[in-house]
C-alpha cells in the first residue's frame, strides 16, 4: 500500500508539472528582468552605467533612470531589476547581494543558528521564522536570506530527524508521504518569489516576506499559543481536533496507516498540508509552522510526533529547494555555513529537550516565538512600503524607531526560545535524575 501511494503521489506531481505553467522551469534561474552581476563604471553625463552579468565576460550599457550615480556601487556583486522604457533597458532597483561580514555579524549568525537549531530540534520547525528575519535584519536581501536559510536547513533537519527517530518520535512514513507533495509546493513557491523579484525588485521581495510572516505567524502562532495556554492551565485535555476526526473518516483510496502518529488517513488528506508546507518553505523559507500544526490539528498527530516528523519533511524539501535556489545563484554560502555551525549543535539540544517536557510545552514555545517574531517583521513593513514608493517618505526618527523595535523584538524572540527550552530541559533532567535516585533508594531498602 505504501509503495502504491508513493507512486500515486509521484504521478500527481508529474501531471502538475506538465499542466501547470507555474511549475515549469521552477529551477531554471532568475526571471528575465532580474540579473546578477557587477557595475564596472558610471557615466553621470549620459546617465548610463556599464553592467557585467555574472558568468559572462560581455558587458551591457544600461540607463540609470531615477537612480543617482552615487547609488550605483562599483565592483560589488549586486541583484538588479530592469524595466523597458522607450526601447531602453533602465535600472528599476539595485540590491547588494552579499552583505559585508564583520566579527560582530559572524558571532551573531552563529548564536542565531544555535537558537534556531534548538527551536528546530524542539518544535520540529526548521527555525526559519527566526533565522530568515535575523539574516534580513543583519543586511541580507530577502531572497538571499530565504535561499541561504533553505540551504542550511536540510543537513540540520537530517541530524534532528535522526535524533528524534532514535527517541521513537518521528513517523518516517508520514514524513515521506507529505514530503512528496511538499516538493510540488517548493516549485510553486520559488516561482512566486521570482515573479515578485521581477515585478517589484528586492524591495518588493522584502515586503512580501515580511507581510507573509506577519499574517501567517499571527494566525498560526496565536492559535497554537492559545491552545497551549489552555492545556498548561489545565483547562483542557490533549485530544484530537474535530477537524482531524472528520478527515480521518474520509475513506478515499489509498488509505494509509501511520503507526507512530497513531492515525489512519486517506493519502489525499495529506496533500494540502504538504503543498502548503513546501510553498511556504520556498517563498519565505518557512514551512515547519504550517507542517507541524497541520499534522497536529488537521491530521490528528500528537505535538511530539508532529514536531519530529516535520524534520523528516524539512530534510527532503530542504535538499530539493537548495538545488533549485542554487541554480538561481541566490545562496550566500557564508550565511549558510555560519548558521549551520551553530544550529547543528543547537538541534541536538532541542531534540534532547523534548524527552523531558510535557506535550503542551512544545506548543507554548512554538506559539510564543511566532507572535514575537510577527512584531519584529511588522515593524519593518512601513520601511519596505517607503522603498517601493507606496507611502510618503518616513522621518529619519520614525525609521530609526521602527528598526529598533524590529531588532529588539527579534532579540526577545531568540532569548525567549533559548530560555524556555533550556529551562524546560534542565528542569526535566533534574526531575528524571531525582526519580532515578528515588528508585535506587527504594530498591536498596527493599533488598536490605
Amino acid at each position: 500500500m505504501f509503495r502504491r501511494t508513493i507512486s500515486l503521489l509521484t504521478a500527481l506531481m508529474i501531471v502538475l508539472w506538465a499542466v501547470c505553467p507555474a511549475l515549469a522551469g521552477g529551477g531554471a534561474g532568475p526571471p528575465k528582468n532580474f540579473r546578477k552581476g557587477e557595475f564596472l563604471s558610471v557615466d553621470e553625463a549620459s546617465g548610463t552605467a556599464v553592467f557585467r552579468p555574472s558568468g559572462s565576460e560581455e558587458t551591457i550599457t544600461v540607463y540609470l533612470g531615477k537612480l543617482k550615480p552615487e547609488e550605483v556601487e562599483l565592483k560589488r556583486k549586486v541583484m538588479v531589476t530592469f524595466q523597458r522604457q522607450h526601447g531602453r533597458q533602465v535600472i528599476k532597483s539595485i540590491s547588494v547581494m552579499f552583505m559585508d561580514m564583520t566579527l560582530k555579524k559572524i558571532l551573531a549568525l552563529v548564536i542565531i543558528g544555535l537558537v534556531g537549531g534548538m527551536l528546530s530540534g524542539f518544535i520540529g520547525s526548521g527555525g526559519a521564522f527566526v533565522l530568515t528575519p535575523s539574516m534580513m535584519s543583519l543586511g541580507a536581501p530577502g531572497a538571499v536570506a530565504v535561499a541561504s536559510n533553505m540551504c542550511h536547513k536540510f543537513p540540520k533537519a537530517m541530524v534532528g530527524a535522526y535524533k528524534r527517530y532514535k527517541y521513537g518520535q518521528a513517523d518516517v512514513k508520514l514524513g515521506l508521504v507529505m514530503a512528496t507533495s511538499a516538493i510540488v509546493g517548493v516549485q510553486i513557491g520559488i516561482k512566486v518569489q521570482k515573479f515578485i523579484l521581477q515585478k517589484w525588485g528586492n524591495a518588493g521581495s522584502n515586503l512580501y516576506v515580511s507581510l507573509a510572516f506577519v499574517v501567517i505567524l499571527v494566525i498560526v502562532g496565536g492559535y497554537v499559543f492559545w491552545d497551549a495556554w489552555r492545556l498548561a492551565k489545565g483547562g483542557a485535555e490533549v485530544k484530537t481536533t474535530k477537524l482531524a476526526l472528520a478527515l480521518q473518516r474520509i475513506k478515499i483510496p489509498p488509505m494509509m496507516e501511520f503507526k507512530r502518529a497513531g492515525v489512519r488517513l486517506s493519502a489525499w488528506v495529506t496533500i494540502p498540508v504538504g503543498l502548503a508546507t513546501g510553498m511556504l518553505a520556498a517563498t519565505i523559507a518557512v514551512g515547519g509552522f504550517i507542517g507541524g500544526p497541520g499534522m497536529i490539528y488537521v491530521l490528528g498527530a500528537s505535538a511530539l510526533v508532529a514536531s519530529a516528523t516535520e524534520l523528516v519533511i524539512a530534510f527532503v524539501m530542504g535538499l530539493w529547494g537548495s538545488i533549485q535556489w542554487g541554480l538561481s545563484g541566490l545562496i550566500d554560502i557564508r550565511l549558510t555555513l555560519l548558521i549551520l555551525a551553530g544550529s547543528l549543535f543547537g538541534v541536538q539540544l532541542g531534540a534532547l529537550g523534548t524527552t523531558y517536557v510535557k506535550d503542551y510545552m512544545i506548543k507554548v514555545v512554538m506559539g510564543a516565538v511566532m507572535l514575537i517574531v510577527a512584531v519584529s517583521r511588522g515593524a519593518k513593513v512601513p520601511i519596505y512600503l517607503e522603498d517601493l514608493g507606496a507611502i510618503s517618505p518616513l522621518a529619519a526618527s520614525t525609521k530609526a524607531l521602527l528598526n529598533q523595535v524590529s531588532f529588539w523584538a527579534l532579540v526577545t524572540a531568540l532569548g525567549t526560545a533559548g530560555v524556555i527550552i533550556t529551562a524546560a530541559m534542565v528542569k526535566g533532567m533534574l526531575k528524571a535524575r531525582a526519580e532515578r535516585k528515588e528508585m535506587l533508594r527504594k530498591g536498596a531498602v527493599s533488598h536490605g
